[in-house]
Formats: C-alpha cells, structure tokens, sequence
C-alpha cells in the first residue's frame, strides 16, 4: 500500500512539475536539461567551437543543450560533441553516441580513440550508478564514478577546459571535492532548481587544470 501510495504522488507530482512541462514544451527529452542550462549560465561554459564530451549521456538531454550551445549565428554547428552511456540513446543531429560502460577500459578506449587526440574543452557528467540503499557501498559507488570522470578530463581537457559531474551529498563526498582541487584551479558546488530539494544531488564544476598535469 505504501509503494502505491508513494508512486501516486510521485506521478501527481512528475505531472505538475513546472520543468517536466518546460522540457515538453521545448522538446527536452528530461527535465535534467534546466539543471545543465543553469550551471552553463552560472559559469559562463560551452561556446560554439568547444568539444564536448557527455557521460551518461541517455536520455540525451544534455546533449540537446550541447548541441544548442554549439549553433552559431548561422545556425551552423562549430566544435564537437561526443556522448556515451551504457543505455542506448535516440539519434541526435550533429552528435556522436558511443554505448557501452564507461568503467570498462575497453569502452573507455573507444572514447579515446574517437577524439583521435583532440583535446576537450568540458567534461559533462550526468553518470550516477545504480544504488542498493546499503550506504557505504552506494558511497564506494558513486566515489567510482567520480573518479573516472575526473580522471578522464584530467588526462583530455584543454589547460583552461572544464568538468561538470553530478555526485552526491553524504560520506565520501568531501574526498570527491579535495580530490577535485589537488588537480584543479577552482571548483564550486552547484545545486540548480530543477534539481529536486530531497535529492542529495550537487553538481561541482572544476575549472583549470593546475601546472603540474
């Protein structure tokens, strides 16, 4: 009874999310699009002629602001956008999708060889695993998928290019940012409307890799 109880409100409340009707509205695939638009403005990232690069990219909505960031004023797209998730992904114009899982070396050399040497300007980062509700496992978890992440752009970025990666709030997440800093110039916590007040969702944005990568 409560599992039907909970999934009612949520369905009442997915149905009166003002960002659920934006995203209809403007052909979004996810709400998850307004928290990326917001931190982009906030920080002043991604320009036409960037090369971008989107983990746990599916559904796609991230890559749908990329690729809307990329336009010109021509309506042409200038620079590169690659996405990757373990989940397939509907096609989008002037994007490249790599399935497969990115903690597999194998897939994460599919990765590099797509960029064919090409260096990143940002790193965008929607990955989350799947949790089990045991906390210090679900914590080792996430840490994981923040670490490839950001050892990813660390190996790939442009000197003054830049990471944007969801994680979560909770034990390990201190590590995640000192981690961030030992490599980076600046990096902030970031937590846009649309993501969900309850959600231990925060996005940080590290900025600059330091002389010594």
């Amino acid at each position: 009874m409560a599992k039907k109880k909970f999934s009612k409100q949520w369905v009442n409340q997915h149905i009166n999310d003002p960002y659920v009707r934006q995203a209809q509205q403007r052909g979004y695939r996810a709400r998850a699009a307004f928290k990326l638009i917001e931190i982009l403005d906030q920080e002043k990232l991604m320009r036409p002629g960037d090369v971008v690069v989107d983990l746990g990219a599916a559904p796609g909505s991230w890559s749908q602001v990329a690729r809307e960031r990329l336009l010109d004023k021509e309506g042409e797209i200038r620079g590169r956008i690659i996405a990757m998730d373990m989940l397939p992904m509907e096609p989008i114009a002037n994007v490249t999708f790599l399935e497969g899982d990115f903690r597999e070396d194998s897939v994460l050399q599919k990765l590099v060889d797509e960029l064919d040497g090409q260096r990143v300007d940002l790193v965008i980062s929607d990955m989350a695993p799947n949790l089990s509700g045991v906390s210090s496992a679900d914590s080792a978890r996430i840490a994981h998928v923040c670490e490839l992440a950001h050892e990813f752009a660390v190996a790939h970025l442009n000197p003054n290019g830049a990471l944007l990666m969801k994680a979560f709030h909770g034990s390990g997440f201190s590590q995640i940012v000192e981690n961030l800093k030992r490599d980076f110039i600046r990096v902030v916590e970031r937590k846009p409307k649309a993501s969900r007040d309850r959600s231990s969702e925060t996005f940080l944005v590290a900025k600059g890799l330091k002389q010594s990568q």
